[in-house]
């Protein structure tokens, strides 16, 4: 392999990384480090210079390009509306396909479109939108709309976040690549139309990435089993396409030349069938450039051309330094270029067949590239990925190829589209049987530290396995571990009671930031209070507690993080959604009615005193006076709930702040619950006295990861202790479970 561009590369992509995360100053002190790290390498090994200089030159290209467009982000116009969060009317263009926030309420879609503005600089800009009317726009159109200006997270180049709820005016036609590319993919939308719901909402994620109509436990499941690359655009979609043209070309007995040009006209089609997007470009150069150098006979050009497409895209688009889409790109193709020849040569001198040893080095390589940026943000290390991926190889082809088919032909023969996307289904049935049993695998994911530095500690320990394996003694020494901790670990684990633990009475579930509490009826029963913000983490709690019926759903508040993932809980048809009486945020109260209405499900306010049995729980409104003027009145007209199940006396305080909480308590001086669901996630704005009052045993603290509110707060949390009192918080434990048997009240996680 020719590694001369590899230094490079690295320098460029950490050197745009540093500058987006912590600005131009530390990207010139990168430099710094860099000149000065190269000069003493230089004098220690002469032989290194070429890397040392290298790897200068590529910081120099990465912060360049990232201090180049940082003044764009810091537009003093879009600054002032920031800060003022005033409201405009603004000229855009779109840059990305709009796609749907995990927060969607019901039927009430929050669109994400990434766009620029059309001022000097074109500042880049992402809009919130919850108007249907975002949904066709396209890369390149420009549209007019009225927006309400918000700060941008950081850490990328988003100069500005962008609210509106009305609808975009199109201005003129959007580029007439995209207009074909929509014909295509509308004409693939047709075909799977007749086909049953979960092939036919695979399909077209499997051929353009669209999961539009995927249903939302098979994508949960996806996601256990290590599948989702599947249903995003990504280099192996290309490789597909691209390898069955370089195929033909050969079987033509096309000499490399030839081969090579066919193999990009290719990957020039696939880009235009699926939009070309910046995503989509990523996607594309890094797939085609394994099978263009292979096709052109030159495989030493391999891993250059991966690094010179680093490069590239980093200076071209600097933003792409920071998202994990574009580092398991990069990883995968790397993976197969470095790890898959070595893994194959080795299985086929064991005795393996060829395509055997193929098929084994192929996910094997990219999942040992991909795993500690895979572990650093889902905190898990997936155990049955690579089996998951063996057994889908043979049917993502197939699925792929007869959907690109069928997406080609559709606009002018679409009888032919539907036969070819009905041959299109049924690999994809076998990838979700693939799912479904990969993901019902017990302690199929295992565990891990989370963010950079459970990334760093995963490739550590990998790169010391790959070169220990050189080593008899170390090879007996994994097996001989890895047995153990099969033999000791997955026995314990299937004989174990499992989840939810036997005589559970209430569930908290890890939804993130927000609510999401499962009362426990009996007889497959329960009562939902709250949905979370993410309809995903709410389908992936309710499914695994093998719930029959949902008489009662209950919204103590109209805010995003209590309400966003009600549409998770109308595939188990509710009896009735209660709210509580405060009507505001009004986008949220407006939400909720709509997808009640759509689903035809009873909604009501909850009256002051209002008593609910249903099977083992007595579920009562602890009733407060309205408040005004508070830090927060959507907080504090919570609706408070106190349960009884089997002797198991509950408080769920909602978001109850310190005026609701004193009113609580000056209205109900004597109360006492054995368990707490700590109120607003665990803030500092508690009443002590009502706390104090509960005398809980047990308390539950609902927050997300690494938020950005400060929650829960450290002296809430010494305070509880103080007195006693077990906390558990879904961020550190993951979803919880309260339980009540001979031996008293237990919590358990999942």
């Amino acid at each position: 392999m020719d590694l001369r561009l590899a230094p490079t590369a690295l320098g460029c992509w950490a050197a745009a990384l540093t500058t987006l995360h912590l600005g131009w100053r530390a990207g010139l002190g990168l430099l710094g480090l860099a000149l000065l790290a190269a000069g003493m390498v230089s004098r220690i090994r002469p032989g290194w210079r070429w890397i040392a200089l290298a790897s200068v030159a590529g910081a120099l290209c990465g912060a360049a390009a990232v201090c180049a467009q940082l003044p764009a982000r810091s537009d003093p116009e879009v600054a002032r509306l920031v800060a003022q969060r005033g409201t405009e009317s603004v000229m855009l263009t779109i840059r990305d396909d709009p796609r749907l926030a995990a927060q969607s309420v019901g039927q009430q879609r929050l669109w994400v479109v990434k766009a620029t503005l059309d001022r000097p600089g074109s500042p880049r800009v992402v809009v919130l939108a919850s108007h249907d009317g975002w949904r066709g726009l396209l890369p390149g159109q420009r549209v007019s709309a009225s927006v309400r200006f918000g700060a941008a997270r950081g850490a990328d180049l988003t100069a500005a976040v962008l609210s509106t709820n009305s609808g975009a005016t199109p201005i003129g036609e959007p580029p007439w690549i995209q207009r074909a590319a929509g014909r295509l993919r509308a004409g693939l939308q047709r075909a799977c139309a007749p086909l049953p719901d979960r092939p036919g909402g695979l399909v077209p994620g499997l051929v353009i990435g669209d999961t539009s109509a995927l249903d939302p436990v098979l994508e949960e499941e996806f996601r256990a089993a290590g599948l989702t690359h599947l249903v995003a655009v990504s280099g192996s979609n290309v490789a597909i396409v691209v390898g069955l043209v370089v195929l033909m070309a050969r079987w033509a007995r096309l000499g490399p030349g030839p081969a090579a040009l066919v193999a990009a006209l290719a990957v020039m089609g696939f880009v235009v069938l699926v939009r070309p997007s910046p995503s989509v470009l990523r996607a594309g150069l890094m797939g085609g450039i394994g099978l263009i150098a292979l096709a052109s006979g030159r495989r030493r050009a391999a891993l250059p051309a991966l690094s010179a497409a680093v490069i590239g895209l980093i200076v071209l688009d600097p933003e792409l330094a920071g998202e994990a889409g574009f580092a398991l790109s990069v990883l995968a193709t790397g993976g197969l270029l470095l790890l898959a020849p070595p893994i194959r040569d080795r299985l086929r001198a064991k005795g393996f067949p060829a395509g055997v040893a193929e098929a084994l080095a192929i996910p094997a390589s990219a999942q040992l590239a991909c795993a500690p940026v895979i572990a650093g943000l889902s905190a898990s290390v997936s155990l049955v990925s690579v089996p998951a991926n063996l057994l889908a190889v043979p049917a993502v082809a197939p699925a792929t190829i007869s959907g690109v088919a069928a997406a080609v032909i559709s606009p002018v023969w679409p009888a032919a589209a539907e036969f070819l996307a009905w041959l299109s289904g049924w690999p994809a049935w076998w990838l979700v049987w693939v799912a479904r049993s990969a993901a019902a695998v017990p302690a199929g994911a295992v565990p891990w530290p989370g963010g950079v530095g459970g990334g760093l500690l995963l490739a550590a320990l990998t790169a010391l396995l790959i070169l220990g394996f050189r080593s008899r003694v170390v090879r007996r020494l994994v097996l001989v571990t890895g047995l153990a901790a099969m033999v000791g670990a997955v026995p314990v684990r299937l004989l174990a009671p499992g989840w939810p633990p036997p005589g559970w009475v209430m569930v908290v579930c890890d939804v993130g930031q927000g609510d999401a509490v499962v009362l426990n009826a009996g007889g497959g029963a329960v009562i939902l209070v709250d949905t979370g913000p993410d309809p995903r983490a709410l389908t992936e709690c309710l499914a695994d507690l093998d719930i029959t019926s949902l008489p009662l759903v209950l919204l103590s508040h109209f805010h995003l993080d209590h309400i966003g993932g009600l549409s998770a809980a109308l595939p188990y048809h509710p009896g009735q959604i209660v709210t509580g009486v405060w009507p505001e945020p009004a986008p949220g109260r407006e939400a909720v009615h709509l997808a009640a209405a759509q689903a035809h499900i009873p909604i009501a306010e909850a009256p002051p005193h209002a008593v609910w049995t249903v099977g083992q729980v007595t579920l009562r409104v602890l009733a407060t006076a309205p408040l005004h003027g508070t830090r927060s009145d959507p907080n504090n007209n919570s609706l408070v709930l106190f349960g009884q199940i089997r002797d198991v006396g509950i408080a769920l305080l909602g978001d109850a702040e310190t005026e609701q909480q004193r009113m609580l308590h000056a209205d109900n001086p004597s109360l006492t619950a054995d368990v707490v669901k700590v109120a607003h996630h665990g803030s500092a704005y508690q009443e002590p006295a009502l706390l104090e009052a509960m005398r809980a045993k047990l308390a539950v603290v609902s927050v997300g990861a690494g938020n950005d509110y400060g929650h829960p707060n450290p002296a809430l949390l010494a305070w509880w202790q103080r007195t006693g009192t077990r906390v558990m918080r879904t961020d550190l434990d993951g979803a919880i479970a309260v339980s009540a048997g001979t031996a008293g009240l237990q919590m358990s996680t999942k």
